[in-house]
């Protein structure tokens, strides 16, 4: 996916849930959530040892959240992305991001025939800041 595509996606799909964002400061999933949350994005935090993660009420599981859900943002290991991807699918997303350094062609195929669009090893983050630097 190129970086035109990825603007797109990220222009018009606003609600993103956080799979794996965490209360830790120094980890990479709840910089990334801040971000997102700081940058105008309604998002969501998915982890079942949280209530709560930057006054957000946080969730269990993708299915325990009562609205859509545009990107699922996944910071878990490559194994578990089927399942996530199998639960965004249910659940009507648009979109499965796998962080940098996640990566799963099952999960992508399961996607793309679901119509989903997909995208993997990459940083939703850095993906936004450079679309960001080049407007």
């Amino acid at each position: 996916m190129n970086e035109k595509e990825i603007a797109e996606l990220l222009n018009s799909n606003p609600v993103i849930a956080v799979i794996g964002a965490s209360k830790n400061l120094e980890k990479d999933s709840h910089k990334v959530f801040r971000y997102l949350l700081e940058n105008g994005f309604k998002t969501i935090p998915v982890n079942p040892t949280a209530q709560e993660i930057l006054n957000q009420k946080c969730y269990p599981s993708l299915s325990d959240i009562p609205f859509k859900i545009d990107i699922v943002d996944v910071f878990r290991p490559s194994e578990e992305a089927v399942e996530f991807t199998k639960q965004a699918i249910e659940k009507k997303a648009k979109v499965v991001w796998l962080q940098l350094g996640i990566e799963n062609q099952e999960a992508k195929a399961l996607a793309e025939s679901n119509g989903l669009k997909f995208v993997q090893n990459k940083c939703i983050k850095i993906e936004h800041l450079k679309i960001n630097n080049n407007a």
